[in-house]
């Protein structure tokens, strides 16, 4: 029952026996089906959550019994060396407050009671779910999309009867809208091409091709209800600090109170700022002069996508020549979209590199980018130039970041909900407390990678500048959510403070309204890891070296970076 991160249990060593815990999981994957096909819990795989008014009250009514249960077998210890040493009490506390913030957010309009793209993204992302990784044979993946898309219907017509004639926010609409013109793309062209790719029992087509156009008019007629919908305010986005304040308590497992974390971030911002103006001036001139040339700096048509597997194996070797994190061979390939689902991927929510399925097994991850297109080369490798190539889709997802960081979570972690809770599903991550450990290490690891001279010049002026937007994204999160900035002053803040366009600068501040508590994790997970190496560092000496630090933190698993922080530094409190 130790938790002891690092140990190589192994993915299949018997977790810690305890029924409210059985429970809890049971819960999560029986009431979120199409989360638990990502994670690869392929029982429900043929189903779609109850979203109704009395299945949202019947959930909810079950959270507080299973809050209930859980807190009854494992009581809040002590002290944080209870936790380290139980791994039952680690996640009962992580359950608890995973079942706190899903009924806070199921009694607000931040939930599916107040936001449609919540539906669309589901609903979507059911089908992609089992269209883009081969878990189980064609067949049975072809039967259950079947049986989700005849359910679509129903499930789409659930979001009018729960949302009823609450006003929405007009951003919070435009990107259902724009899901919607997907999944008529996917739902069209895309199952065309995912029926045409590989042998299959001819019976299954029809059904299948059926069930599709029933679902893409339900789509339809939720464009046509949403047109409708009376605009509530921008303004309405925000969640407020009550909201806000549960998030960083009960979901980052902060103990700092939100005003010091925002004067903190303000201070680093203006630090940062500074350092990236002197770099800008030294390596390039100005900042559009170093865009310029970090665009131009761009592999060629016929070296495209050999450029990625070239750069991550660079990383690989750098990391390990320097002995700074167990890197095991976990090989990432490099492939274009499948075709099945390319033409709609631009109006999804559709990563690059999704989290591997941790119930699943895998020899070699396939990584998706875009493939060449035939008009516009130039442009589009001057957007995949070699910097974004390394810095994003090598060291932050498919290297040292993302990549090794879910290795350790699925095979070292004891921790059932380290396990598990940063697998990307149909909107957002699975569990909100995997967020400063899954974005701070990635964040953190071009930070380590800097340090071993793997950057150019000109990459680490462009990682400076994450590390500016970074800081902005905590700013922008807090400020916003509490109420003492505006949606429009968000946006300018990005544009004039940290040279974002204007289109991007939207983005941010929409994804941000939408999902409260999530920007300021990049920050907060990223700080968090350098704080608690400094402190280590200096406790331990000689002993402590980049491997062992990394691997330790690594083995806790997708859990609360603070958390972590408290159980390592327990023994010398």
């Amino acid at each position: 029952r130790a938790l002891v991160p690092g140990a190589s249990v192994g993915r299949d060593s018997p977790p810690a026996v305890s029924a409210a815990l059985d429970h809890f999981f049971d819960h999560y994957f029986r009431r979120r089906p199409v989360n638990a096909t990502f994670t690869g819990m392929h029982e429900y795989d043929a189903q779609l959550p109850n979203w109704s008014r009395d299945g949202l009250t019947a959930l909810d009514d079950e959270m507080r019994g299973l809050h209930a249960e859980l807190s009854a077998a494992h009581p809040t210890p002590e002290s944080a060396r209870d936790y380290r040493d139980e791994v039952e009490l680690l996640d009962a506390e992580l359950a608890r407050a995973f079942l706190e913030i899903q009924l806070a957010e199921n009694a607000s309009t931040h939930g599916v009671r107040g936001n449609p793209a919540l539906w669309t993204g589901e609903a979507i992302f059911s089908i992609v779910s089992l269209m883009i990784r081969d878990f189980a044979p064609l067949d049975d993946r072809l039967r259950a999309a079947t049986a989700r898309l005849e359910m679509i219907p129903a499930f789409l017509a659930q979001a009018s009867e729960t949302m009823g004639d609450h006003a929405v926010p007009a951003a919070w609409t435009t990107r259902a809208l724009r899901e919607c013109e997907g999944a008529t793309i996917l739902l069209t062209r895309g199952v065309d091409a995912w029926l045409a790719s590989v042998a299959y029992a001819p019976a299954l087509a029809p059904p299948l091709r059926n069930a599709a156009a029933q679902a893409l008019e339900s789509f339809h007629r939720l464009v046509a209800w949403l047109g409708a919908r009376p605009v509530a305010p921008e303004s309405a986005t925000s969640c407020g600090p009550a909201l806000y304040d549960l998030l960083l308590a009960r979901g980052h497992q902060c103990t700092r109170p939100r005003a010091e974390l925002l004067a903190n971030a303000r201070a680093a911002f203006v630090d940062e700022k500074r350092k990236f103006n002197v770099m800008c001036r030294d390596t390039a001139g100005d900042w559009q002069s170093a865009q310029e040339q970090l665009a131009a700096d761009h592999p060629a048509p016929v070296g495209y996508l050999d450029a990625f597997a070239r750069t991550w194996t660079a990383c690989h070797e750098r990391a390990n020549t320097r002995n700074v994190v167990s890197w095991p061979h976990w090989p990432i390939r490099y492939v274009p979209f499948p075709e099945w689902t390319r033409e709609a991927a631009p109006y999804l929510y559709y990563l690059f590199y999704r989290s591997p399925a941790p119930l699943d097994e895998y020899g070699t991850y396939d990584y998706v980018v875009p493939p060449l297109p035939t008009v516009g080369v130039e442009q589009h490798l001057r957007a995949w130039n070699h910097s974004v190539i390394k810095l994003n889709h090598v060291v932050h997802h498919g290297g040292i970041g993302h990549h090794v960081q879910n290795w350790h979570a699925y095979h070292l972690a004891r921790s059932r909900v380290g396990k598990v809770a940063a697998v990307d599903c149909a909107n957002r991550i699975g569990m909100f407390c995997a967020g400063t450990m899954a974005e701070g290490w990635a964040c953190y690891a071009t930070e380590l990678m800097d340090e071993l001279g793997f950057l150019t010049p000109l990459e680490r002026l462009s990682q400076q500048h994450s590390r500016l937007r970074f800081l902005a994204r905590a700013i922008v999160d807090i400020e916003f959510h509490q109420g003492t900035l505006t949606f429009d002053d968000a946006i300018h803040f990005y544009v004039d403070q940290v040279h974002m366009d204007a289109s991007a600068a939207r983005a941010e501040v929409v994804k941000c309204s939408m999902f409260p508590g999530t920007a300021v994790m990049y920050w907060l997970g990223t700080q968090g890891i350098l704080d608690l190496r400094a402190k280590l560092q200096r406790e331990r000496g000689a002993s402590f070296t980049l491997r062992s630090f990394h691997d330790e933190l690594l083995g806790y698993g997708s859990i609360p970076v603070p958390f972590i922080a408290r159980m390592m530094t327990a023994d010398a409190a």
